[in-house]
């Protein structure tokens, strides 16, 4: 079975970007007992990546690179944001180590929308969070195995994400 639309894929690979010494860096990996598993064609993956993927079958390895527009695009300066410190107080203080530089926070913007944005610095008033993608702006250097292709079910495109292993638990 190839992979196509609405096909379940599973995969093992490792990322990469390029680091400051010119050589790669690896960022993450998805490995035989955890592998990456998506709908091909809903994943919400950068396309480029998907039509790398497109046609192979289980057991096909795959190399490729993603220049960071085809990726998560290039670093938005508008997407670092100077916010009052008090923004972070929780119950009237702030969390201790919560505003350390390199944190993560999960964050809602003024319409609801789930972010995640990263504390770059913190001045005694406000802190610059960078709401950018955490590889944008990176070259992606991708090496793996399709592990599987299988037949997306009605109710997992109806849902636009796997069911039962590798994927969504309701």
């Amino acid at each position: 079975m190839k992979i196509e639309k609405n096909k379940v894929v599973a995969l093992t690979y490792e990322l990469s970007i390029a680091g400051e010494n010119g050589q790669n860096n690896l960022v993450e990996t998805a490995d035989t007992a955890n592998p990456m598993t998506f709908i091909y064609g809903m994943s919400g993956l950068p396309e480029q990546f998907e039509e790398q993927l497109d046609g192979l079958e289980p057991g096909s390895t795959f190399d490729f690179k993603l220049e960071a527009e085809e990726g998560y695009g290039d670093l938005d300066e508008n997407a670092l944001v100077d916010l009052p410190k008090q923004a972070f107080e929780v119950e009237g203080a702030i969390p201790q180590d919560m505003l350390e530089i390199g944190n993560f926070i999960p964050m809602t913007d003024s319409e609801g929308n789930q972010l995640q944005g990263r504390v770059v610095e913190v001045t005694d008033d406000t802190v610059k969070m960078d709401f950018n993608h955490p590889l944008a702006g990176k070259d992606l250097y991708f090496k793996g195995k399709v592990e599987s292709v299988r037949d997306a079910t009605q109710e997992e495109i109806a849902h636009g994400h796997v069911h039962g292993e590798g994927g969504h638990h309701h």
